[in-house]
């Protein structure tokens, strides 16, 4: 840097009052860190402020220091001089006393509040208030309507966000934005500073900061601080003997082993995933083989949570496996290593999970990517070299949510107890993402929420007034965050909750005798108390458990990410072509990835094989269509959000030319339709081609229509507005009776608005479509499925089998399931029963008499079953057969036609169905396989069970 910069660098502490000066000294704090020297004369002197800089380099202090020197130098402080912000609320406990020394040091009060703050704590704060309040969003919602916290708040000059990026991708943080510009209404302007380890786009998250007022961005580069490996273990014998133990498959157990010796090798491990479900098969693996390491996320109960931390930190863990929960620096002590166990899915995410190793000033960051199967390694490679290059996915503000507009009208609302329609608009488009709100689309809203008796309009005198529906319908909804119904577990023989189920989970399986895996161990449900929302527990043994769905959608890839994927096999297949092996290739591309020439080898196979076929490599620029029996696959490399996009076009386009409906599952990399028998690969790149780019968003929203996932949106956004009530039990108002209640109103507008901002990418799919018209992407169709098209998620070392034996062995085993015939009971009313095909069930599988979902799926023949669950008083043989039905109904509920697929395979029980479905595959392929293998053992074992 320039002499002049560097001198007023060192010279950054001299900016700070007496106090602070003192308190580093006495701290033996003498040179500051580099976002120190960069970024506090800037926040001493008053500027807004966005700091990006890798964790352990003191991001903190920086924000704090200049705030501890402003607080010690002023005279007649009463309020509230300080708000730090933070997404968590187990962040606020840390950050409170990481603070405190300073506090103490500075004659500064430090306080905390967030929604398990005691009644008696908050009185305390309201009539003497802390000079900082460590809070969260939803409780600065809360403040912003108590007559002496105003007063208080009235006083505020600085605010802190930290983990500025996780909440500007979120209507969380869009309803924040507008929450601090209710804040400046109270106290005039105040200082702003947000925090952040990963920002991929500074500006933009700046003015979401600021409301796009003038802000400094310091930003430190990731650069030598972190150390990534990616890995993709290579079976050995000793996984053979591990998967027996287990009762998992060779592949599985190489995971278990590598993840198992990466833990031993270090001091404390932090081994992130993409799921709970996830995280729970992952964590019951370890408990099988007694290994110190726990399972940590959201869904477990905070009890159980603080115990895992607090016995990681002491040193009694050697690993956590966690999700999400564990990624914005919760304190659990020291951390040496981080295990990302599958793809990170995005270069944000490994930079802030394998930032939690080190943690200190001056030390690396290292962590491993576990890998298992050729698309995931290949997209954790380029996650990877991104990650070290900085190059960081942009924020996704949600710009002109209207439900978050709905619920901040009556925060103002709130605030003011009545107030002009002009006023509230102005307070509201203050805040950047709303800066283009149109006036038309607000009153829109205001009327909305007139209708629905949340506040009174008087559209005369423009003026807004509380209604008596006001006070309830806000504090019921401090949150954007959506309401999900859980159901606590609770484990009777300890008399703990351990944690929380989905509903829907509840719904489907949870009968009395159904097992399931939580906090990594087996549990059997004892009973449901509706009442409480509760499931009574009690622990055991069984290998075969049920892994609990959680709300939550899989991680989208970015476009960039599945293009450099892209590029990869770009690179890789002319050297191919030229006649170069795949040990030539590997050690080329090893070169310039972190990884070792094994891992790389390991990725290339269908990319190999793709060659020798003569078939065209999907690429960056280059589309490839292929086709099987009622299937077409689209190989794109353009990421889930334009593969959502794309996929649900062609599926609309399709559908309509054919009369028929067309099924999709999209991934990454590829787009899978099922098709009417005579669509071919050619139709779709007739209708690709022919496509007017310009007509792609009104088609798209025709075809969301009908999706579920708009209605599910729906109901989520009406929710916010006060126009659905939120019937407790399991009455539910059909999405198709409120989209047509709805479908004129600005609920509608915004569902829409939604799934098109977080499932889709419309500008991006619509440019695509241009260039393939254009001729800069080539359309190319193969003449039968490819390696490529066939290797979808999960896949893993199936791609090693001949393509085309693999294919028709596996279609033959589909075609054969589906033809044939199952006999469906239902034990709920125990009257009806049906003998049919299996391609004939429909999905969800229920009983047309009675409407239970409790259905068994049996042999066709099994009348013995039928007449035991039916008979009044049973023998020990009745009995042994209701038992096996009502696991088999178990299973139809929690899965659907998924289950009854498995459960018509030869010599395939409930016992072994349920393990094949617990290994969760994506890929319909994989599933078969997994029957396929089933049937085998059966046959080779059948003299035995005979």
């Amino acid at each position: 840097m320039p002499d002049g910069e560097a001198a007023a660098g060192m010279d950054a502490f001299a900016t700070l009052s007496s106090p602070v000066r003192n308190a580093l000294s006495e701290r033996g704090f003498t040179t500051p860190t580099e976002p120190q020297r960069r970024a506090i004369p800037p926040l001493t002197d008053g500027k807004h402020g966005l700091i990006i800089a890798p964790t352990g380099t003191g991001k903190t202090e920086t924000a704090m220091l200049p705030v501890f020197s402003a607080i010690a130098d002023a005279e007649g402080r009463f309020g509230i001089s300080a708000l730090y912000i933070t997404p968590l609320r187990a962040l606020n406990r840390d950050m409170r006393q990481r603070l405190d020394w300073w506090g103490e040091q500075l004659d500064v009060d430090i306080d905390v509040r967030h929604g398990d703050t005691t009644q008696y704590q908050r009185q305390k704060q309201a009539n003497d208030p802390p000079d900082v309040l460590v809070t969260t969003p939803e409780t600065l919602q809360a403040m912003l309507t108590g007559k002496k916290l105003r007063t208080a708040l009235s006083d505020v000059h600085h605010v802190v966000v930290d983990e500025v990026h996780e909440l500007a991708s979120a209507k969380r943080g869009a309803q924040l934005t507008i929450g601090l510009e209710r804040l400046r209404e109270l106290a005039g302007p105040f200082q702003r500073i947000g925090l952040s380890a990963t920002v991929g786009s500074p500006e933009e998250v700046g003015k979401f900061l600021t409301g796009d007022r003038p802000f400094e961005v310091i930003e430190v580069d990731v650069d030598n601080r972190v150390e990534f490996e990616v890995v993709r273990p290579e079976v050995t014998n000793e996984d053979e003997a591990l998967a027996g133990k287990l009762a998992t498959d060779p592949e599985i157990a190489s995971h278990v082993r590598t993840v198992r010796d990466i833990v031993r090798d270090h001091e404390s491990v932090l081994v992130f995933v993409n799921t709970r479900q996830t995280a729970e098969a992952l964590g019951s693996r370890f408990k099988a083989l007694g290994d110190p390491i726990e399972v940590h996320h959201g869904s477990l109960s905070k009890d159980v949570r603080i115990d895992v931390e607090d016995r990681f930190k002491a040193g009694e863990l050697d690993a956590l496996i966690c999700t999400s929960s564990m990624e914005l620096g919760i304190d659990v002590g020291r951390v040496d290593h981080v295990v990302q166990y599958n793809s990170p899915r995005e270069v944000s995410r490994l930079l802030q999970r394998v930032g939690r190793a080190g943690h200190r000033l001056g030390v690396v960051s290292r962590g491993t990517v576990v890998t298992d199967h050729p698309d995931d390694t290949l997209e954790a490679l380029a996650i990877a070299r991104r990650a070290v290059s900085g190059e960081v996915e942009p924020a996704r503000v949600h710009h002109g949510s209207l439900d978050t507009v709905a619920n901040q009208i009556v925060g103002v609302v709130m605030d003011y107890g009545d107030v002009s329609a002009r006023r509230a608009y102005e307070i509201i488009t203050r805040a950047y993402p709303f800066r283009d709100l149109d006036e038309d689309d607000f009153r829109a809203v205001v009327r909305e929420l007139s209708g629905n008796r949340l506040l009174w309009l008087d559209e005369d005198k423009d003026l807004l007034e509380k209604s008596g529906g006001t006070w309830q319908y806000f504090y019921a909804n401090l949150s954007m965050i959506p309401d999900e119904e859980t159901y606590d577990v609770h484990d009777i023989s300890s008399r703990r909750q351990i944690g929380t189920l989905d509903e829907k989970f509840v719904l489907n399986f949870a009968a009395p005798g159904a097992t399931f895996i939580q906090r990594g161990e087996m549990w059997r449900v004892n009973d449901v108390d509706e009442e409480e929302a509760q499931v009574n527990v009690s622990p055991i043994e069984d290998p075969g458990g049920e892994v609990p769905s959680w709300v939550g959608s899989e991680i989208p890839v970015p476009a960039p990410v599945a293009g450099e994927v892209g590029e990869l096999r770009d690179v890789a297949a002319p050297q191919f072509e030229s006649g170069a092996d795949r040990e030539a290739v590997a050690r080329d591309i090893a070169m310039r990835y972190p990884t070792d020439e094994a891992t790389v080898r390991s990725a290339l196979g269908p990319i190999e094989k793709q060659v020798e076929a003569d078939a065209p490599i999907p690429t960056a620029n280059r589309l490839v269509l292929e086709g099987s029996p009622r299937k077409v696959t689209l190989n794109s490399p353009y990421g889930h959000r334009v593969n959502e996009t794309l996929g649900r076009l062609l599926s609309a386009l399709i559908g309509q030319r054919t009369g028929s409906s067309v099924g999709m599952e999209v991934d990454p990399y590829r787009i899978e339709f099922d098709v009417p028998g005579k669509v071919r690969p050619t139709t779709f790149a007739e209708v690709l081609r022919e496509t007017d780019p310009d007509h792609v968003e009104a088609l798209l929203e025709l075809a969301l229509k009908r999706s579920d996932s708009l209605k599910f949106t729906l109901a989520q956004v009406a929710a916010k507005f006060g126009a659905l009530k939120r019937y407790q039990g399991k009455g539910r108002f059909g999405g198709d009776r409120l989209l047509a209640a709805l479908e004129d109103t600005p609920v509608y507008d915004e569902a829409v608005r939604e799934v098109f901002h977080t499932d889709l990418a419309v500008e991006e799919t619509v440019e695509l479509l241009r260039r393939v018209r254009e001729g800069d992407v080539e359309l190319a169709v193969a003449r039968e499925p490819t390696a490529i098209g066939t290797g979808g998620r999960g896949s893993g070392t199936d791609l090693l089998v001949p393509e085309n034996a693999d294919a028709s062995v596996i279609e033959t085993v589909r075609d054969r399931i589906q033809n044939d015939r199952v006999l469906l009971a239902c034990l709920h009313c125990k009257d009806w029963t049906r003998k049919t095909k299996v391609k004939r069930v429909r999905d969800p599988v229920a009983c047309p008499e009675c409407g239970a979902t409790r259905v068994a799926a049996l042999n066709p023949w099994d009348e013995e079953t039928v007449k035991a669950v039916r008979a009044p008083e049973k023998d020990d043989e009745q009995e042994r057969l209701t038992k096996r039905a009502y696991r088999s109904a178990s299973l139809v509920q929690a899965h659907g036609k998924r289950a009854v697929v498995a459960l018509a395979a030869r010599g395939v029980g409930p016992h072994n169905a349920a393990r094949i479905i617990n290994k969760l595959r994506e890929d319909e392929d994989d599933f078969y396989r997994d029957i396929l293998e089933r049937e085998r053992e059966y046959a080779r074992t059948q003299s035995f069970w005979d």
